[in-house]
Parts: structure tokens; sequence; C-alpha cells
């Protein structure tokens, strides 16, 4: 086993270490402690171990606080999957339900009739529901029960 000290400055570990006492986020934290118990002089495999994390984590996040600083703490951008509704398509949805009341699969065939691409139902809720819409169930019937005596005849 190879012990790889880092001689982090005392500024740099003040900043380590109120990264680790209040940062929001965890991975934030978790690179934060990687660095400090590397400056205090312990092994890679015993970083490891103590955080549960891989031992090439704990190479990767030294290689990247040498070569970034501070700045290597934050996550970099995540790739994924287009959007399959476009903010255009979404507010021509929106438009849509507040000028009349519709279901999701009324609104689907509408978007789907003016060119939208083919999604499913829940993509489509999905996109009103972060737009501010709230989906309720349809009553079927808004006249309650007829009242009934206590002797059980109707009244």
């Amino acid at each position: 086993m190879a012990r790889i000290v880092l001689h982090l400055a005392d500024e740099d570990r003040w900043r380590l270490e109120r990264v680790v006492k209040r940062g929001e986020n965890w991975r934030e934290r978790q690179r934060a402690e990687t660095l400090l118990l590397l400056d205090k002089g312990e092994f890679a495999e015993d970083v490891a171990a103590k955080l549960g994390i891989h031992v090439r984590t704990v190479g990767t996040t030294r290689s990247r606080w040498q070569a970034e600083g501070m700045a290597s703490l934050a996550d970099r951008p995540r790739s994924g999957a287009p959007r399959k509704v476009t903010p255009e398509q979404v507010q021509r949805l929106t438009d849509w339900a507040r000028s009349e009341p519709l279901t999701a699969p009324s609104l689907l065939a509408r978007h789907q009739e003016h060119g939208g691409q083919p999604v499913h139902v829940n993509t489509l809720v999905a996109s009103l529901k972060a737009s501010g819409f709230v989906w309720k169930r349809t009553r079927h019937s808004l006249k309650k029960a007829a009242t009934r005596r206590p002797s059980g005849r109707p009244t």
C-alpha cells in the first residue's frame, strides 16, 4: 500500500472542514472528507473502507483536487435522455388544459393531432405537473345520495 499524503494549506483545510460540516450536497461532503483523511496521512485503502467507497474513487478525488482545487468538489453535469416534450409543446398543452377541462388521454390525442411526438400519457402528465398543474380523478356524480331516516326509509 502506498501512502500519498496531501499537503493542504490551512485555508483549504478550513474550507474543506466547513464543507464536511455544513455542505448541502452529500457528494461534496464525502469528497471533502476524503481529502481531509488523505491530508492526515491515511492510506487510500483505509479511506475507501472508512467512507464505503472504491479505492479508485479516492484516487480520482485526489487527482481532481490537485488539478482543480475547491472547484473539484462540485458535481459535473450528467448526461441524460433529451426531453420528449419541448417547452413550446408544454406551453401549448397548458393553454389547452387551462381553456377547457380535458383528460390526459384527450390532451395526448390533441398533442399528436398537432404534430407532437407520440409519448406515454405519464410523460405528458409529468410535463404538466412540472408546470404546476394538479391532476385529480374525475367524479362521476356530484349529487349526494338520498338521505335516509333512521328507520331505513328514504326521506
